[in-house]
């Protein structure tokens, strides 16, 4: 008890560099936060985009990016007329721009993509859908930020449609997208006769195993992934991961500098005080334990005002406007226990060479250092 109330004491005489200590692993923490979030719910959004209803995603064989992906139309209908095949839906992605929104996710779709029929019909009908070629549908955020009503004109890309109907959708990526009819997408993107991807619904998923060495023998250049396989190796989903953990820990490695400083000339300002602990029965491992809870408590401090932070920008984040709702945070138990592990880590790491020092002081040196 006595150590403990002497790091609290400690810490109170220090306020300033105390306080740049929980800065650097608040800053760290948020930062962190915040990236995972992000990135974690855009992969969490794309994943929720191609699993709509499917059990196996079919797409072209060894290539970097389903946006690159082409599965020609002979073969999707080649898929669907396949013995287990309950449903076959291919999808065009694609990247439009309309003026003042550089980005915007479009999707090619059939009039029965789940995405239709599972959507809240705010303005139009599903029946609609695909009746003429120069009619675009909106999501609602897509609709909100384009100011662009039912019946109005809009400009994607150098062409112009008229609008209409508005769906609502849970997923940001749609919400926030626009929706043309397979066939005027393929126009739009010179993607004539081809699809991005092929959504399968299987009438028994015990006999996955046996479409999917169907669908690769009978096409070479395409493959086929179960959901959760599709999300565990795709290439894009993994350097996403692992470059907000990077960023993260470069992050963290800059708060753990900043504690290791602040721990540091804590110990060099206060060695005549040392000194006298050591002298009043204070042994090397208490001294070294004295500079080490003070370090923990510094990052106990920063990961409370961190996880605050990140989660008040997390929480901002999906309702500016400037982002089109395609930010769905998404921050799951992992992450939380991967973060504060990394903080406190980082944080006594940063103090073992100050308390290793503390712990060496000599206290009749100590006594005559100025």
């Amino acid at each position: 008890m006595r150590s403990l109330s002497l790091v609290f004491t400690n810490l109170r005489r220090h306020r300033l560099r105390a306080l740049i200590g929980v800065a650097g692993i608040a800053f760290g923490v948020a930062a962190m936060l915040t990236i995972l979030g992000i990135v974690n719910g855009a992969i969490g959004m794309f994943e929720r985009i191609l699993s709509s209803d499917s059990h196996y995603l079919v797409f072209e064989r060894n290539v970097s990016d389903l946006f690159f992906s082409s599965v020609p139309e002979v073969d999707a209908q080649a898929i669907r007329a396949l013995p287990n095949v309950a449903s076959a839906h291919p999808l065009l992605f694609g990247v439009v721009s309309s003026p003042g929104f550089p980005v915007i996710t479009c999707f090619g779709l059939e009039a029965d993509d789940p995405r239709l029929t599972h959507a809240e019909w705010r303005e139009g009908s599903r029946e609609r859908f695909g009746a003429r070629d120069d009619e675009i549908f909106l999501g609602s955020r897509a609709a909100d930020f384009l100011h662009t009503p039912t019946g109005q004109d809009v400009t994607i890309g150098a062409q112009h449609y008229r609008v209409a109907g508005v769906v609502r959708t849970e997923n940001g990526f749609e919400d926030g997208g626009v929706f043309l009819p397979l066939r005027s997408a393929q126009a739009f993107f010179h993607r004539p006769g081809v699809c991005s991807v092929v959504a399968v619904t299987l009438r028994n998923t015990a006999e996955g195993a046996a479409f999917k060495r169907a669908v690769e023998s009978a096409h070479p250049r395409l493959i086929a992934l179960e959901n959760r396989e599709f999300s565990q190796s795709y290439n894009s989903f993994r350097i996403l991961k692992m470059t907000a953990w990077a960023v993260g820990l470069c992050a963290f490695l800059l708060g753990g500098l900043g504690v290791a400083n602040t721990m540091l000339l804590s110990v060099f300002s206060r060695i005549r005080e040392i000194a006298v602990l050591r002298v009043c029965g204070f042994s090397q491992r208490q001294v070294s334990a004295l500079v080490l809870g003070e370090a923990t408590a510094i990052a106990c401090a920063g990961l409370v005002v961190g996880l605050l932070l990140g989660g008040g920008v997390l929480l901002a984040l999906p309702h500016a406007p400037q982002f089109q709702g395609y930010v769905q945070a998404n921050v799951n138990g992992w992450v939380l226990l991967g973060i504060t592990a990394t903080a406190v880590v980082t944080a006594v790491a940063g103090a073992i060479y100050p308390a290793r020092f503390a712990g060496r002081i000599q206290p009749a040196e100590a006594l005559r250092y100025e």
